[in-house]
This record gives C-alpha cells, structure tokens and sequence, in this order.
C-alpha cells in the first residue's frame, strides 16, 4: 500500500500549510499591486506582540492595516497619540517594493498622505542601523462630503430618486444612521404607493 504518512507527519504537515497561508485578516502589500488605496479609519486596537496596532478599515471589512514601527511615528506625529481619535480620518496607502526583510526586497506598505494635517509633514525615520531619511507625507484632501439629510429634503415623495440616494449613501459609507433614515422614507413612500394602489 505504499508509506503513508504518520500521525505526526499528517499534524506537521497541517501546521506547516497553516503557516504559509496568506494573511486574510490584514492588508498586505501585494493586495496594492495595482496601485494605491485610499482608506478611511474605523477603529484602532491592540494587536500582538510582534504587530502591536491594528487599524480597522471602513474599506476593507475584517481587514487591518498593520502599520510599521516607522509609519506608526508617521501617525503619531500627524495625528496625536491617542488612537481613539483617528476614526474617520483617512490614509492613502501605497506599496513600496524597496523595503527589505533582512538582506531581502520584499516591499511593504507605507503612507503617502495623510488626512487632518494643514500642510506637508517631514519626519527623520530610521532607514537602516544609525542611518535616518526624511520621509514626507502629503495633505491628504477631504471629499465634498455631501448632506444626504438635505438631499433626502429635495426627493420629496419621489421613490426613485429617494432609491438613488439610498444607494449612493451606502457606496459612499455615509453614516449609519443616515442610511436607515433614506431607507424609511423609501419604505414609507412604497407602503403609501401600494396601499393607494388598492
């Protein structure tokens, strides 16, 4: 019947498969191959050891952005210290394929410009051992952030363009609650379409 695996190999090669497998839970630099994003921050927690600080994207569910001890700085510098006040700020995130791993080019994902600053920031970070670079960041220019509330004023009684808004709020990740709010004045003029259908 041929060797088959034992036990312990059958367990070794399932930790192994394990270990290779691609990170879903974060944002990784190949996922920006195609060039760069730009994100808004949901929340910021506790990572691990080796990854300290997750950074929870409205963009990309279930996905971290894991930022580098140097991009933390960046952060830190432009933003403040306390965390909790970076939720709804935005980030612009590219890949740089210089970044090495040990002797290695491996690339990593660094920020090329940063929401809630007034003008370009230049910070020194560590480049190698006892060697630093200046990094700078770009202003980061906010949306025309639009008011869905006043739009849904407009729409009046019309369901299609109360639908239209509906759908634009949520692609634009307007609020939540702005969102449920679209969505009971489209229920309310459908339910008095049909009741007067009757």
């Amino acid at each position: 019947m041929g060797n088959l695996p034992t036990e312990r190999e059958t367990r070794l090669l399932m930790d192994l498969t394990a270990s290779i497998a691609p990170k879903s839970d974060q944002l990784n630099a190949d996922d920006l191959m195609a060039g760069p994003v730009t994100v808004t921050v949901s929340e910021v927690t506790a990572g691990t050891a080796e990854q300290p600080v997750d950074v929870h994207l409205v963009e990309f569910p279930g996905r971290a952005y894991r930022p580098s001890k140097s991009m933390r700085r960046v952060m830190v510098t432009a933003w403040g210290k306390e965390a909790s006040t970076y939720s709804g700020h935005q980030i612009t995130l590219y890949r740089n394929p210089e970044i090495t791993f040990g002797r290695d080019k491996v690339g990593g994902i660094e920020i090329s410009h940063l929401s809630h600053i007034d003008k370009p920031l230049t910070i020194a970070l560590t480049a190698t051992r006892g060697k630093r670079k200046a990094f700078t960041v770009g202003v980061l220019v906010a949306p025309i952030t639009r008011d869905w509330l006043a739009e849904l004023a407009l729409a009046a009684d019309n369901l299609d363009a109360v639908s239209a808004l509906f759908n634009a709020a949520t692609k634009a990740h307007a609020p939540g609650e702005t969102i449920e709010a679209i969505r009971a004045v489209g229920k309310r003029i459908s339910d008095a379409a049909k009741g007067g259908a009757e």
